[in-house]
């Protein structure tokens, strides 16, 4: 509690949020817990020497209480029961841009029908004009709830909008109508300039895939993307690449930092830090804080803090106060995936990277450094994540580790170039020769990393992990800390006595799962179909094979992880098939 006290509370916090969240304390309970905190805090600002010693277990309670508190508090209230109908006439205004589908264009959104307000998601046909941040739109809709899925192994959707304090969704189908808002904030102005921004580098000429490579590492827009792109920074491992993360602040305040003292007067040159940090904030509000790029700029923020005030810098005591502003605001901003690889990879950058660096020869140039340095910080990232990667995405490619040191030592001037074109873009200054220049650098990069990714002899997946795996996992990346600093008999036991644990867990429970046999019957999109699981093997039987690839990555890939089934079988259902038969066993679908 002396060294780190604010990591300490942090978790306290966290706790507190995560047995609000699976207990669900009414709300008579929540305001014992809240008179409680009261007492507590009463109690630690009195001075006395009983007080003194307890003084640190009321603070630890006091956070566990107020994460309960809060939590409660920021779980969103359901909207009154809106009556369905087939055809309703909605008012709405759209807040954020969201990823595109094939038929659709999607916004997160405000609506109002009649006296009722509230969140929602629409879903706009790309047949109709692309809606903007500076007017109110009136249409035809139809308005429907999302519904939990039958079964514990499909993403719940509902839930992951509910924590986004979203309950509806609307589809806009016919007659809308627009007004311009009167109403506008900075805010707004702001979505609607980087939305300018965006359509202007649309009308570039640059190719497709640059463009929409442009907008994701500067701009956060990954909205257009196409799946193919996706897919390979997913396969190869270089998905942070592509989205904003502190990487990207870091190199955007550098650069802003050295422009100033070369630049600037000389009298302004002392304030350089200060404007760098007003300008990555300013920079972090047009693109929207995002949870990555929010934790950067404040941990970077109390870095320079701790640097002007000629205190010590704590890298902790930065990710504990990120972790509290975010949380602070909503604290369901703790169960995004984003938020967690996120924090997880700066404490695995502070567990392991000096540790790690201990086995590279000196680095007496800025060559060595850059390079070493992007070694170490790349692999202990993806070390400290892999539990959570593999637990929600049951996926891992090992080509990932390779692609990283390949790629990482180049990304400072690929955002840095990125970040240039796109403010000459954003003044409406268009250079062919720059522009083709960044079209070629970039379309040479995604074919390199297009490369990486159909490497699939080193990528797997369906990779079964729970709950309880994931613990004996991230115990071992703790452990090896340790065995990097000291390779000896005692660290390595630990390690090897980790690593034995985690089969013993993994192997039990892949014996239990193969144990059970089970069928089911689901309905995806108007496609019907059936499985039937004995042992480790599967079959599953789809009525219409023109989605089979949706139906594998949505369906078939998810259950396969988390049955821990070994091979699966897919075959076509006929509509008039009345019986199926698999592994000598007769299955009715009646």
């Amino acid at each position: 509690m002396h060294k780190q006290p604010l990591l300490i509370l942090a978790v306290c916090f966290i706790l507190g949020i995560l047995f609000q969240d699976k207990i669900a304390l009414g709300e008579s309970l929540i305001d014992g817990v809240a008179v409680t905190c009261l007492i507590l805090l009463v109690l630690i600002c009195f001075h006395s020497y009983l007080l003194h010693k307890i003084k640190t277990v009321f603070l630890m309670f006091l956070l566990f209480g107020g994460g309960i508190v809060l939590h409660f508090y920021n779980t969103s209230s359901p909207v009154g029961k809106l009556l369905m109908k087939k055809h309703e006439t909605v008012s709405f205004k759209i807040s954020q841009k969201l990823n595109s589908s094939e038929k659709y264009r999607k916004y997160e959104g405000i609506a109002r029908k009649g006296s009722t307000t509230f969140n929602a998601i629409f879903y706009v046909p790309k047949n109709k004009e692309v809606l903007d941040f500076i007017h109110y739109y009136k249409a035809d809709a139809y308005i429907t709830q999302p519904k939990a899925p039958p079964y514990d192994f499909q993403f719940n959707y509902a839930q992951y909008l509910n924590r986004k304090h979203i309950r509806y969704q609307i589809y806009i189908s016919e007659g809308m109508v627009s007004a311009q808002r009167n109403d506008l904030t900075w805010a707004d102005w702001l979505k609607q300039y980087r939305l300018d921004v965006l359509n202007r580098i649309d009308e570039t000429g640059i190719s497709g895939k640059t463009k929409e490579f442009l907008k994701g590492i500067i701009l956060a827009d990954r909205t257009e993307i196409d799946t193919g792109t996706v897919r390979d920074f997913n396969r190869s491992g270089l998905v942070h690449f592509l989205a904003i993360s502190g990487t990207h602040i870091v190199v955007i305040f550098g650069m802003f930092y050295f422009f100033l003292i070369r630049f600037a007067p000389l009298q302004f040159r002392k304030y350089a830090v200060i404007f760098s940090l007003v300008f990555i904030w300013l920079f972090a509000a047009f693109i929207g804080f995002g949870n990555s790029v929010l934790r950067s700029c404040i941990m970077l923020s109390v870095y320079f803090i701790f640097v002007l005030l000629q205190r010590k810098p704590d890298l902790l005591h930065s990710l504990a106060l990120s972790a509290f502003f975010i949380l602070f605001g909503d604290t369901q901003q703790l169960f995004d995936v984003g938020f967690q690889l996120s924090f997880l990879a700066v404490l695995g950058i502070y567990w392991l990277n000096q540790p790690l660096l201990k086995y590279f020869p000196k680095q007496n140039n800025y060559i060595k450094k850059l390079l070493f340095n992007t070694i170490t910080i790349s692999l202990s990232a993806q070390l400290a994540t892999l539990p959570l990667v593999l637990y929600y995405f049951h996926q891992f490619s090992l080509i990932s580790i390779i692609a990283n040191f390949v790629i990482v030592p180049f990304s400072e001037i690929i955002i840095i170039f990125s970040f240039l074109i796109t403010v000459l873009i954003s003044f409406g200054i268009d250079f062919e020769l720059i522009n083709g220049m960044y079209d070629g650098i970039i379309e040479f990069l995604l074919k390199v990393i297009h490369w990486f990714a159909e490497v699939d002899v080193l990528f797997f997946e369906n990779i079964p992990m729970n709950e309880i795996e994931v613990m004996s996992v991230s115990l071992f990346v703790y452990l090896l800390r340790a065995a990097i600093l000291k390779f000896n008999v005692k660290n390595t036991m630990r390690l090897i006595m980790t690593a034995l644990l985690f089969l013993m867990i993994r192997s039990g429970m892949t014996a239990f799962e193969n144990k059970k046999e089970e069928v089911l019957v689901y309905h995806f999109n108007r496609n019907k179909i059936f499985s039937v699981k004995n042992g480790a093997r599967v079959c599953f039987w789809i009525s219409d094979m023109k989605n089979k690839t949706k139906i594998l990555q949505y369906l078939v890939n998810p259950y396969c992880a988390s049955r821990r089934v070994d091979h699966f079988e897919i075959k076509a259902l006929s509509p008039t098939i009345q019986k199926v038969v698999f592994r000598n066993k007769v299955y009715d679908l009646k």
